[in-house]
């Protein structure tokens, strides 16, 4: 996959759980874990967007594009 998901990277720096996150950003711990795990096939901006407000990051923080 050449879209890499590094959502566990930015919760460590911010020392937030799992759970915490799914809590605050009001999305299933179940749809939180797929998209932590890079097996999400999309993701809405609206979802992004209230990720990145809890996390105080930015996009491109969180997806990042590697060649393969």
């Amino acid at each position: 996959m050449a879209i890499v998901v590094n959502l566990d990277v930015m919760m460590a720096k911010r020392k937030m759980s799992l759970n915490e996150l799914s809590e605050k950003v009001d999305i299933t711990l179940a749809n939180l874990s797929i998209l932590k795990t890079g097996k999400a096939k999309a993701v809405r901006f609206s979802t992004l967007e209230a990720i990145c407000n809890v996390l105080d990051c930015q996009p491109g923080d969180i997806l990042e594009y590697v060649a393969e």
